[in-house]
């Protein structure tokens, strides 16, 4: 019986970390509001915090939430109208105010080894400038305020309040436009803390390349032309990178990410699912858009394209780390995703295996990648070199990605 109880038991386990994660209230951040800290409508911001516990109670992780960014009024009115841009309305999308924290912020010690009991502080996203905007002035037409730098200090000061300025570890992450934010945020994160203090950056499919002459690059630098000018970014953006590029390019991390002091880890996507399906034709034809929705039914020419868009950012993002000045690990992959850390299937009980990332990545999740990364285990750079077609490892077949996961629990 007793060869049984283990296997069970992490059976039992890796199924609940799978179905739940684990719930956590919404809390506005009602004191921001008094320095015009507010979102896009003027409400408060809005996070959600769950206390570390055990040997975590001096580890800290942050993470910002994507979600795009609005490049212009009408673009900034439409997204205040939604949780993107309020937090009323954040409050009466999320049923009961509570979020589920999963993935690499789940609580779960047997899925989450490294960071389980950590305190996880999730800041959401109302600004739609990677919390970097900070106009004074208030829309006199549409009540629009600018203010995502503003609600950074603002929630990075609550953090400090309630401690985070003793933590021993600290990791400030973001996923997509979150990801960004890291990026632009990394070294001023570290500055919060002593010297002593491991403090680390991770940004999760926040490698938005410029591609500059590829598909798209003028529409690419439209966009990001028109988000400086709406948030009034020009003096906001790092002058390591504007001292020798436009406020523009200086969105683009590939020209952010070799002046970072801070140590930063990248998860990327060689097939980014958000940039082939958004950045290369904004104005996508119905054929198009079916071979983003099912990879299946690309046609040949369509496929190239993926092809051609892996060889940009691979070698976009190899010229910035052998550029940059300070350490980075970074797991890339060839899954058609976008997004892995807050996700169970992309962070830990992964399909993205099998991408060429040596030998002894066979079932190498990402979660442990960073991890091992953070603490100092390896210095992971992994990039799949091997496979350049795209691949679907969604998870949409769970019992064999809840095979695969128990598997390696139990054999490790």
């Amino acid at each position: 019986m007793a060869t049984l109880l283990l296997p069970l038991s992490i059976l039992s386990l890796v199924m609940a970390g799978i179905v739940a994660g684990h719930n956590v209230t919404i809390s506005l951040l009602d004191s921001a509001v008094a320095r015009g800290a507010v979102c896009l409508d003027g409400t408060p911001p809005a996070y959600a915090y769950s206390p570390g516990f055990g040997d975590g109670v001096d580890k800290w992780h942050v993470i910002f939430e994507g979600g795009g960014w609005c490049r212009d009024v009408a673009d900034c009115l439409n997204r205040s109208k939604t949780p993107l841009g309020s937090s009323a309305k954040l409050m009466s999308k999320e049923q009961n105010g509570v979020v589920s924290f999963g993935g690499m912020l789940d609580a779960n010690s047997t899925l989450n080894p490294d960071f389980y009991n950590w305190h996880v502080f999730r800041i959401f996203y109302c600004d739609g400038s990677s919390f970097m905007s900070d106009v004074e002035d208030v829309d006199p037409k549409y009540n629009l305020t600018y203010r995502g730098a503003r609600i950074y200090d603002a929630m990075m000061d609550e953090l400090l309040r309630i401690g985070m300025g003793n933590a021993k570890n600290a990791l400030l992450s973001g996923g997509s436009a979150g990801g960004l934010a890291t990026t632009l945020h990394c070294d001023k994160f570290q500055s919060l803390f002593h010297n002593t203090t491991r403090v680390k950056c991770v940004s999760d499919s926040g490698f938005f390349v410029h591609g500059e002459h590829f598909l798209g690059a003028d529409w690419r630098e439209s966009f990001f032309y028109r988000v400086v000018s709406t948030h009034g970014l020009t003096n906001m953006l790092p002058t390591s990178c504007t001292s020798k590029f436009s406020p523009t390019l200086c969105l683009f991390p590939e020209n952010l990410v070799p002046d970072i002091q801070t140590p930063l880890f990248l998860i990327e996507s060689a097939f980014d699912s958000y940039q082939i399906g958004y950045t290369l034709f904004p104005d996508r034809s119905p054929k198009w858009k079916s071979c983003l929705q099912n990879l299946m039914l690309c046609n040949w020419t369509e496929i190239e394209i993926m092809k051609d868009f892996r060889l940009i950012l691979v070698n976009t993002l190899k010229s910035t780390i052998a550029n940059s000045s300070s350490r980075r690990g970074y797991f890339v992959h060839s899954c058609y995703r976008h997004g892995h850390m807050e996700d169970i299937s992309g962070s830990t009980c992964s399909l993205i295996v099998g991408n060429g990332l040596a030998n002894k990545c066979i079932f190498q999740n990402i979660a442990e990648a960073v991890g091992d990364w953070y603490f100092d285990r390896s210095e992971f750079q992994e990039m799949d070199m091997v496979n350049n077609l795209p691949r679907n490892c969604t998870g949409e077949n769970q019992p064999i990605l809840e095979k695969k996961c128990i598997d390696y629990y139990i054999h490790h």
